[in-house]
């Protein structure tokens, strides 16, 4: 009866009480940590179903639509949350990242896949490619770690925000990045520390179906890379036998198809 009470009292504040305990320092254990999530957990599905916009004509018009994207990226973020951790938003973590970049003058596709990825502030999460926390990109920027499409979204979000040309290659159960240098396209693998491939060898790879030789030289728009993120984020719930947030994603998925 207690925990009912304590449940209805904390459902009024939104899924996230991370910055509130922030102000009011104490020391949770795991446990408690679990369990506060775990109560949260309605209100921030709640919440992203009532902020998530879906597009009024079809999937179609968010080719590109760089604002939306990042929006429902953010939204996605919050949700995966658990809503105890404190950290930074999704926009502020990349507009931190990007001043980082600029000081680090990168001005070219060559340059920041230097930056993020040499440099080690993003790998893949090998480990644990199965984590739902993949598809948090706010947890990934902070951990340093992500899923094959996470890894390019940040890759392709710090891009956009720097002005440099990337393209996206949906590659199957891969996300890929092109980039051009010098006329002459390579294929990033954004989750293999960004390894760098002619896209001319790949494409005469006689391993490679001619299916997957042409989708190797296209490119797919931003809309494709947020379903590819919620497709990816479905099974990982699914995986880790949360069917309540699973739903909420397979209904995000279908208002966007």
């Amino acid at each position: 009866m207690v925990r009912a009470q304590v449940a209805k009292r904390i459902h009024c504040c939104g899924g996230d009480l991370s910055e509130w305990l922030t102000t009011h320092p104490r020391s949770l254990s795991r446990q408690e940590t679990q369990i506060l999530s775990e109560l949260l957990g309605p209100a921030r599905r709640e919440q992203l179903i009532e902020d998530w916009q879906a597009p009024t004509q079809g999937p179609s018009t968010l080719t590109d639509d760089w604002d939306y994207l990042e929006a429902s990226f953010r939204l996605i973020s919050d949700f995966i949350h658990d809503g105890v951790t404190f950290r930074q938003p999704l926009s502020d973590a990349l507009d931190l990242l990007a001043e980082e970049a600029v000081e680090h003058h990168v001005d070219s596709a060559l340059e920041l896949r230097e930056f993020l990825f040499i440099e080690k502030r993003l790998n893949g999460n090998h480990q644990h490619e199965n984590d739902p926390r993949n598809s948090d990109l706010a947890w990934s920027i902070a951990n340093g770690k992500s899923n094959p499409v996470g890894c390019c979204a940040i890759y392709l979000l710090l891009a956009v925000r720097l002005d440099i040309d990337v393209e996206l290659v949906d590659f199957p159960h891969h996300m890929l990045c092109r980039i051009i240098e010098d006329s002459t396209p390579f294929i990033l693998d954004a989750y293999d520390y960004g390894a760098l491939h002619l896209q001319s060898a790949l494409r005469d790879d006689a391993e490679l179906s001619s299916a997957h030789r042409k989708t190797l030289q296209s490119s797919v728009s931003s809309d494709i890379l947020l379903l590819r993120l919620l497709e990816t984020l479905a099974a990982d719930l699914n995986e880790a036998n949360r069917p309540e947030d699973e739903a909420v994603i397979l209904s995000l998925i279908q208002s966007i198809q």
